[in-house]
């Protein structure tokens, strides 16, 4: 049976939300998981784990960040350069970009302290991180604040350069899906009947069926 939820249930009422709307607990809808990358202005690399992004075509291929924080790092660094990669770890890296959280001081290079290692892009004065199957080169294009006075960014950058692993796009080797492809952040899931909290965790995507394999079934 649905039920409808149009306020903040009484039992999410003063659980800590890390700044999220409630609604986002009751949806925990999946996004990817991206490590993105930028140069400071100390020469040093800046890395920050990132969800909350989506990609749309028009004349050509763009992402679109909905949550950037305006006061950290990579906001500043995307300012700053115009340029960024968002790299795209498989879950036999994870660990190791998942580290950069614990490391993002300003003097931190932070790609090398996670025991990754960094390349400089093709077209864009930003770092590639080797390990990541997929790295997208992305040049600046727009912001806007999500509200008024809001310190989250929404952020849209164009991607001009697509490196990626020969294995990963052979669906017959790696492949992009499944265990080896794509990881998917689950952001803590909460009940609002009860308001009990599941844990945030990672999530790979499984194939279903083709489209042919559903159209055989009408």
């Amino acid at each position: 049976m649905k039920k409808e939820f149009r306020d903040c249930p009484a039992c999410l009422e003063g659980q800590e939300l890390y700044g999220f709307d409630w609604k986002e607990h009751v949806l925990a809808l999946p996004f990817p998981l991206v490590v993105v990358t930028t140069y400071k202005n100390n020469g040093k690399t800046n890395a920050t784990m990132q969800s909350w992004l989506t990609f749309s075509s028009s004349d050509g291929l763009y992402c679109i960040f909905a949550d950037v924080n305006k006061y950290g790092h990579m906001y500043s660094t995307i300012k700053e350069k115009k340029a960024l990669v968002i790299n795209f770890p498989s879950a036999d890296v994870y660990m190791k970009c998942y580290s950069t959280i614990q490391n993002n001081q300003y003097e931190d290079d932070e790609i090398q302290i996670a025991g990754l290692t960094a390349e400089d892009g093709s077209l864009v004065n930003a770092p590639r991180i080797k390990e990541c199957f997929l790295n997208l080169e992305c040049e600046y294009v727009w912001e806007k604040e999500l509200s008024p006075d809001s310190y989250h960014m929404v952020m849209c950058v164009k991607v001009v350069n697509v490196v990626m692993d020969e294995d990963y796009y052979n669906e017959q080797k790696k492949g992009r899906y499944g265990d080896t492809g794509y990881l998917y952040n689950i952001h803590s899931p909460r009940n609002p009947e009860n308001g009990k909290r599941e844990d945030t965790c990672i999530g790979i995507l499984e194939k279903y069926a083709t489209y042919a394999e559903l159209d055989k079934k009408f």
